[in-house]
């Protein structure tokens, strides 16, 4: 036998009161409209109704029925009480009723509408309105105190109007003073915050990334990094405009974006620790090389700019080395594609478009063949032999890669407080075994000042690096402590080793200033660099990836006396020289670690044997 199953429906009776109550929890529930709504049908209700039982009883002795009901509405919305001469005791009583309601009815019409304006302005401080402009820069991901990449945004604009639209999942008061507090904006250019979760295609679009110029973002972990990029790559394909660029800073390679995905959706992106760790290697042997970089890629001073020059054809690129002025030429774009430092024998097409360092793109001049002669001396170059020790202290996933940077002249390294298991060092084993180094594994305890000084005295060149594994504070408070009691030594007992340091935030290497041979290489400050030059100048990110990668041409600080260019020469002899070493002379970097750059072809410099010059080659 069959049984069918029933849905059992219970039905229950609700009071007056209850259907009420959830009436008018729903009404209030739509927000201050809704309530005003109800608030204007209960005073006409009210005032209609008290103006027909006025009607009704005939308290209106000789009043027309309109000024009845006119004067009901007029009592409650004006609060009036009525005087004894106005009419009847009975009309008095009901316009005196209608006048407590009308006092009631504005009290709270005054506050619901006070609570909404308030509501309104905390929410414009919330920074949760759209954002209307367009041709802006939109800038995801935000760290109070940190406002290098700002500082560079607003210096490329090269005094022109602009807008950078800030957005991170902080109060919109907080950005906007640390901003105040940490830069100063120009008055024709605009920063505009927003708080917003960079990690919600909803929440970005209220800072009109369609209309924009580009996307940088620049937070300061990988997985938040990685959901910003697709959230607003994927807002960016629903929007139909997947020609804006996102850009940003990524710093494990495992976290690297397929390149079907970065060519769908425009994708610029920057291992930022493969970097560091290449200028850790270089700096630490190379005193005053990550403040050159800094200012190579800054927009203070001179930039690299793409040009289109007249009467280049024909020429080879060491003629135009030699004749042009107020800038320096690094390489050539021909059909799209940007050939740094090319052989000074290359000849250059009228199409060819010159990449220069200089601080303006109008400033190069071709000077012409008569102001110019050809000076022929080899370069006879010095080889330093010298071999000498390094010490690094830390461990962190970028270890292999300064080892395998290191200079030729670095055949000891001394690992301290290397906390590695065998795999690591394993790799570490291999990667010195290829460059022929000889490592050296420090275990004792860095807090005793006996260890310390024992090991500072074997070396010539220290590195500290940072655990990435740590909090950025805490992990640079670690570095700064290490610093402090390694610079007291160095002064105590009169050494002379350089110490290369890196740091994650820019706020903390403010704590602890330069120091005597001391090189700074904050992750934060250089990425801001890095986003910016991407950017900036999108059609120059080949060369940029050349110069901050392994391969191809890098910068270099070139002793003048390994160089056996100490005296006088100038600029224009010095360039030939240097290029046919296959290197391009950019600057030059005094005994006190200044540096220049872009000096006139005429201008002779009185070089000496602690001097530097700044070159862009491929050794």
């Amino acid at each position: 036998m069959e049984k069918k199953n029933e849905t059992r429906k219970i039905q229950r009776s609700y009071t007056l009161r209850e259907r009420f109550d959830y009436w008018f929890d729903n009404r209030v529930s739509k927000g201050s409209l809704g309530f005003i709504h109800f608030l204007i049908v209960a005073c006409v209700v009210c005032a209609v109704l008290i103006a027909g039982l006025i009607i009704l009883f005939g308290f209106n002795e000789e009043g027309e029925v309109a000024s009845v009901f006119w004067d009901s509405f007029a009592t409650v919305i004006n609060a009036w009480m009525p005087s004894f001469e106005d009419g009847s005791p009975g009309y008095l009583v009901m316009m005196s009723i209608i006048a407590i309601l009308g006092v009631l009815f504005t009290s709270v019409l005054i506050g619901i509408v006070t609570s909404a304006i308030e509501e309104k302005i905390d929410n414009l401080k919330r920074g949760n309105s759209l954002v209307l402009e367009t041709d802006h820069i939109v800038l995801l991901g935000f760290t109070p105190g940190e406002c290098t990449l700002l500082n560079q945004l607003i210096l490329a604009s090269d005094g022109k109007p602009g807008c950078i639209v800030v957005a991170e999942d902080l109060e919109r008061e907080e950005m906007e003073q640390s901003i105040l507090e940490n830069l100063d904006v120009p008055k024709n250019f605009r920063i505009v915050c927003r708080t917003v979760d960079i990690t919600d295609p909803a929440s970005i679009e209220k800072c009109s990334v369609e209309t924009c110029r580009t996307v940088i973002v620049n937070p300061t972990d990988d997985l938040k990094t990685i959901k910003a990029v697709l959230a607003v790559s994927a807002l960016l394909e629903e929007k139909g405009v997947p020609e804006i660029r996102v850009n940003a800073i990524v710093s494990r390679n495992e976290y690297r974006f397929p390149p079907s995905l970065v060519e769908t959706n425009n994708i610029t992106t920057l291992q930022s620790n493969d970097i560091l760790a290449k200028l850790i290697a270089h700096s630490c042997t190379q005193n005053g090389l990550s403040k050159t970089f800094r200012e190579l890629f800054n927009f203070e001073g001179s930039e690299f700019f793409l040009v289109s020059m007249a009467g280049i054809e024909g020429k080879t690129f060491e003629e135009l080395m030699v004749r042009m002025d107020n800038a320096t030429p690094i390489g050539i774009m021909r059909e799209g594609t940007i050939s740094l430092n090319p052989p000074g024998e290359c000849l250059l097409l009228e199409s060819d478009k010159i990449l220069i360092f200089a601080e303006n793109p109008d400033t190069a001049k071709l000077l012409s063949s008569q102001e110019t002669t050809l000076f022929d001396q080899e370069l006879n170059i010095v080889d330093d032999e010298t071999e000498t020790d390094t010490v690094i202290f830390g461990h962190n996933e970028t270890l292999p890669v300064i080892l395998h940077e290191l200079p030729e002249n670095i055949s000891h390294v001394h690992l301290v407080g290397q906390q590695t298991s065998e795999e690591e060092r394993e790799e570490l084993e291999n990667v010195a075994a290829e460059r022929d180094l000889e490592l050296k594994y420090i275990t004792e305890n860095i807090q005793s000042e006996t260890a310390l000084l024992k090991i500072a005295k074997i070396a010539e060149h220290i590195v500290i690096l940072n655990n990435h594994d740590l909090d950025s504070d805490e992990a640079d408070m670690e570095t700064i402590f290490l610093l402090l009691n390694l610079r007291d030594i160095r002064k105590r007992y009169n050494l002379s080793f350089n110490i290369t340091v890196e740091m994650q935030s820019e706020r903390n290497q403010k704590l602890v200033g330069s120091g005597d041979n001391t090189d700074f290489l904050v992750s934060s400050s250089m990425s801001s660099l890095f986003l910016a030059q991407l950017a900036e100048s999108p059609e120059l990110i080949g060369a940029f990836r050349e110069i901050l990668s392994n391969k191809g041409n890098e910068v270099y600080l070139k002793n003048a006396g390994l160089l056996n260019l100490t005296g006088k020469h100038t600029i224009r002899e010095l360039r030939q020289i240097l290029l046919k070493q296959r290197y391009i002379l950019l600057g030059y970097l005094d005994s006190q670690k200044n540096s220049s750059f872009n000096f006139p072809l005429q201008e002779e410099l009185d070089l000496i044997s602690t001097d530097s010059l700044i070159v862009l080659g491929e050794n």
